[in-house]
């Protein structure tokens, strides 16, 4: 099985060590996977936003980074969704039905490890009190599931608290939390206030978007809780405790 990693563009900019986890995750399970360094962006913004003609060429460059690969496997429910439903439109309407191909070998993390390589015990260790916030696309347009909840529920030492609300959206949503500032803010700000409660020292998701939103409510309000993707916790052994 021919394996690469997407590892996204906030990824790469802002997280990259929630990429480097990934590596390391899948190294562990015996998983050679590939960083194709042509990889740019997925493509999502231009579509969210309306331009499609403008997403044309970067979803070319999605299709021939990627070609080639049995599996492409991304710590971003927000990108798998991206490229598994919005490549198609863009395909059709640029009238090139290949730029969608590589759009169904696309993985979130979690569905990869539970679904192709049929792992929940990744042999993690991360003794914390955990709370999961299980982002939009991944619950709704992905459909992920418990899958995320039974992998952390697999990792050693670690105790895993439910999030109030949890499947209420963080307030994030790409350029909805810049063109409504203000209701992305009181959205963040109830899940903020769900996550405090809880008593969890880490807030975990699947999405280092929303986790940047969340995380800067929380750390605005000195709470002390700090937030770490779900490649990052997997990633964890005891000799990183």
């Amino acid at each position: 099985m021919k394996v690469a990693v997407l590892v996204t563009c906030i990824n790469d900019s802002l997280f990259p060590g929630t990429g480097k986890a990934v590596f390391r995750l899948l190294g562990r399970l015996g998983v050679e996977a590939d960083f194709p360094e042509a990889q740019t962006c997925c493509g999502q913004p231009m579509v969210n936003t309306g331009y499609l003609d403008e997403a044309v060429p970067v979803v070319r460059t999605f299709a021939r980074a990627f070609a080639g690969y049995d599996c492409i496997v991304t710590p971003s429910g927000s990108c798998a969704g991206a490229a598994r439903h919005q490549h198609g439109l863009v395909a059709r309407r640029a009238g090139e039905p290949s730029l969608a191909e590589a759009g169904p070998k696309v993985y979130e993390l979690s569905e990869f490890l539970v679904d192709v390589l049929g792992v929940t015990d990744v042999g993690a260790y991360f003794p914390h009190r955990v709370t999961y916030h299980p982002t939009c696309h991944s619950l709704r347009m992905l459909g992920v599931g418990d899958r995320p909840l039974r992998l952390l529920r697999a990792v050693r030492g670690l105790d895993l608290v439910e999030l109030p609300a949890a499947e209420e959206c963080c307030g994030f949503g790409g350029t909805f939390a810049v063109k409504n500032a203000e209701t992305s803010t009181a959205m963040g700000a109830d899940k903020a206030r769900h996550v405090r409660g809880t008593g969890a020292e880490v807030l975990v998701a699947g999405d280092n978007s929303c986790l940047l939103h969340v995380g800067g409510l929380l750390s605005r309000q000195r709470s002390g809780v700090r937030v770490l993707h779900l490649a990052d916790v997997l990633a964890s052994t005891e000799e990183d405790a």
